[in-house]
Order: structure tokens, then sequence, then C-alpha cells
């Protein structure tokens, strides 16, 4: 069985049963428009904690006192969290936006345009500071089958090679 599916079902059960420390990250490339579009789940509790280790200040992320310091926090948490390189070349990354679920949220990011990867680096350093246990499942697509990477504290990034 493929571990992305191994990995995502965990994920699944996981949820139920925080405070495990995890993320999930999907990277799609995109043929059409040449970019990654990246989205990632997040434990919005979690989050806060860490945004709150960043400012100093503390955080309210499903009732903020300003939206738009807020978007601005989680941007530059995320910016500054992800790293993408694409056959040598480091892409540059934007924040989209993010919807809250349950007990978690979705974060998307947009890579600058690439051509057709070959071999992706990513590098993930999400809550890592924060959360002693803290693992980041991210799943890199280059067509219908991801290619899968586990980081956390030892191994922040990786490298999959992708079949053209």
């Amino acid at each position: 069985m493929p571990v992305h599916f191994i990995l995502t079902a965990i994920l699944g059960w996981m949820v139920n049963f925080h405070p495990f420390y995890i993320s999930l990250t999907e990277a799609r490339y995109n043929s059409d428009t040449q970019r990654f579009e990246i989205a990632q789940r997040i434990f919005w509790d979690d989050l806060e904690e860490a945004l709150a280790g960043e400012s100093g200040e503390s955080i309210n992320f499903l009732n903020p006192a300003d939206n738009v310091t807020l978007e601005k926090m989680v941007e530059d948490y995320l910016l500054k969290n992800n790293s993408l390189e694409v056959n040598g070349n480091i892409l540059r990354l934007s924040y989209l936006g993010f919807e809250v679920e349950e007990d978690a949220a979705w974060f998307y990011l947009e890579s600058e345009k690439a051509k057709r990867p070959k071999e992706v680096r990513y590098k993930n350093t999400l809550l890592l500071k924060y959360f002693e246990g803290q693992q980041n499942i991210v799943h890199i697509y280059s067509g219908s089958k991801p290619k899968s990477l586990m980081l956390d504290k030892r191994k922040t990034e990786g490298v999959v090679k992708l079949v053209i």
C-alpha cells in the first residue's frame, strides 16, 4: 500500500486524538499554470501557540482582535517556515489565504512559475520550534501519484525525484 495512503489515514485517525503534533502539506504541480499549488493542514490551536511565540502576544485564531494583523502574522510565519526548490532553483512562494475546519485550518500558498519538476526539495519547519514531537508530512504531486516525505526536527527537508 502506498506510503501516502497510510500517512493520510494515520493523520485522519490522529485528528480525533490530538495532542499528536502533525501537519499535512500537499504540493501539487499544475502543468497548465506551471506553478506549485500548496495546501497545508495545521491544527489552529498549535498555530496559535507558534504565532504567540513568534510575536510575544496572545493569539485567538478563531476570534482575532484584528483580522488584518492575524493574516499578516500567518503569512509571515508560513513563508518563513516553507521552502520549495525545483530542479535546483529556489521558488518564491506567495500566501493566498486560509479556511477553518473543526479543529484545524487549511492554508494555501502558490509558487512562482517553474519548468516541469524533475527534482523537488521541500523544507518544512512549521511548529518544530514549539512542539517536541512535531511531524510534518509532505506529499509532492506531479501527476496523480505523490512522493511523500516525513519531516521533523532531525530532518527538516527532503528531496524527491519525479518521473516525467
